[in-house]
């Protein structure tokens, strides 16, 4: 029997992390693998695919839509299938570059292909093979849900693992879920031709971002001709003669859409089945997934968890990679590192960007029972104006004593770079009378989150240009 100090189950972004890690302190470690490729979810079906797609599909809806007066850009036809090829090479130049070479290059980690299960507290199986460890990681992601509906499996789906892939965009679209995933791909394949209706559960999309963005982002999504149903509920699937019939209901009653395709984008499910995580005495909640303590250790000391199977509160790429690096440190070397989640940002990357970073005016109201926040629209952006990008808006909540800068939220195009100010901002704990002596470039559209901050205290409609 092999032993190890350490043994990583996973092969995504928070098991690299730790990987890497671990050869750093010279700890002798395994990291076992199945599913997808190396590299996880991020590099092979996620962020890297999704954003690679995005781009393309946005350079199609602008050259449409530029809103320039006296320029007029010849279109032609988007050769879908030539869009994917490259996303696909993208894929592979990643997946080789930053995860295959990498794992060649970390001398004590070993790799191992296949799926691991707990067989006691200190050992797993791989087939027959048994390896021993003083300490481990699971870093196993997860995996899309699948609402139980009458006749959906009979019918078939699609998921963010196979839209990836599709050659082909299809005609008509419903699109279960107005999430990230929901709401990126939705736009995206809209943007290819698609007519495509979202079906989603709760009142609103994105209902834990702020309404002032998530009802300008309904608007702009409408806009583009996208049919947004909220507050429904599945009720069945029927294919028949090639098409697919999705009934739902909702406050209006009985309704159906008719589609060629449906996309599964109502969440992500822990993947913490097979792991026979009772054998080894490691918890996990009614969502499947691993209950973890700040540090990230889980109910068994010596074993810890990161990404996507944890209970944590935000799953990001980012925060999984972080708690890898915490979570080997944490158990090699007897640190115990935690993430601040309220400084970390998140973003949908529609066009335009939703972006978040700290607190939203609810979480402000129910922990202080009082909320400091002020919204600025971008059509008061010399910048956006510049560019007849004016449907932004911002929103800066501060503590109302302290005027420290508590969240700061962004619907805008590029609002994933710019909330990386507003990070710093929140981690630094400054103020907006910090933001006031600063002087960012103008015209620029970062000058937003000043113009924001200065709300706070004076009329920004009298106020110039560079003030």
């Amino acid at each position: 029997m092999e032993k190890y100090d350490l043994i990583i189950i996973g092969g995504g972004a928070g098991a690299f992390a730790a990987a890497i890690k671990a050869d750093e302190l010279g700890a002798k470690t395994a990291i076992i693998n199945s599913g997808l490729p190396l590299g996880g979810t991020c590099v092979n079906v996620g962020c890297v695919p999704s954003k690679t797609l995005l781009h393309a599909a946005e350079l199609v809806h602008t050259a449409k839509h530029h809103n320039v007066p006296g320029i007029e850009l010849t279109v032609g036809k988007a050769d879908y299938a030539s869009v994917v090829a490259d996303e696909l090479t993208l894929v592979e130049t990643l997946r080789n570059e930053k995860y295959e070479q990498v794992l060649k290059s970390l001398a004590s980690v070993t790799f191992i292909e296949g799926r691991a299960a707990f067989a006691s507290t200190n050992m797993v199986k791989v087939g027959e093979q048994q390896l021993e460890a003083d300490k481990f990681i699971i870093a196993t992601g997860s995996r899309a849900i699948v609402p139980s509906v009458e006749g959906l499996t009979e019918a078939g789906y699609i998921t963010h693992i196979d839209v990836m892939q599709l050659k082909t965009v299809p005609k008509r679209l419903a699109v279960i879920g107005a999430g990230p995933v929901g709401l990126e791909l939705s736009q995206l394949y809209a943007r290819f031709g698609s007519q495509v209706t979202i079906l989603q559960r709760a009142t609103s999309i994105m209902p834990r971002a702020e309404p002032i963005l998530t009802e300008h982002l309904q608007q702009i999504l409408a806009k583009e001709g996208i049919v947004i149903k909220t507050s429904v509920q599945l009720t069945k699937v029927v294919a028949e003669n090639g098409a697919k019939t999705v009934f739902y209901s909702g406050e209006a009653g009985e309704a159906a859409v008719e589609v060629d395709e449906i996309l599964l984008a109502a969440g992500k499910v822990p993947n913490t089945e097979g792991l026979n995580l009772n054998q080894a005495g490691v918890e996990i909640n009614d969502k499947q997934a691993i209950v973890t303590q700040p540090n990230l250790q889980t109910t068994q000391p010596h074993i810890y968890a990161v990404g996507d199977v944890t209970n944590l509160p935000l799953r990001l790429e980012t925060t999984a990679g972080r708690e890898g690096t915490y979570a080997a440190e944490n158990a090699l070397s007897g640190a115990t590192k935690s993430i601040d989640y309220q400084s970390v940002p998140w973003t949908v990357f529609t066009d335009p960007q939703l972006a978040s970073v700290g607190y939203t005016e609810e979480e402000q109201m129910a922990e202080l029972k009082v909320c400091a926040c002020r919204s600025v629209t971008f059509d008061k952006l010399p910048k956006a104006l510049i560019t007849k990008r004016t449907e932004g808006v911002i929103k800066i909540a501060i503590h109302p004593e302290t005027k420290v800068i508590m969240g700061v939220h962004i619907l805008a195009p590029n609002a994933g770079d710019l909330i990386a100010q507003a990070m710093v901002l929140i981690k630094n704990k400054n103020t907006i009378d910090d933001i006031d002596d600063m002087l960012p470039v103008f015209p620029t559209l970062s000058e937003a989150i000043k113009l924001a901050a200065v709300s706070f205290t004076r009329d920004i409609t009298k106020m110039s240009c560079c003030t």
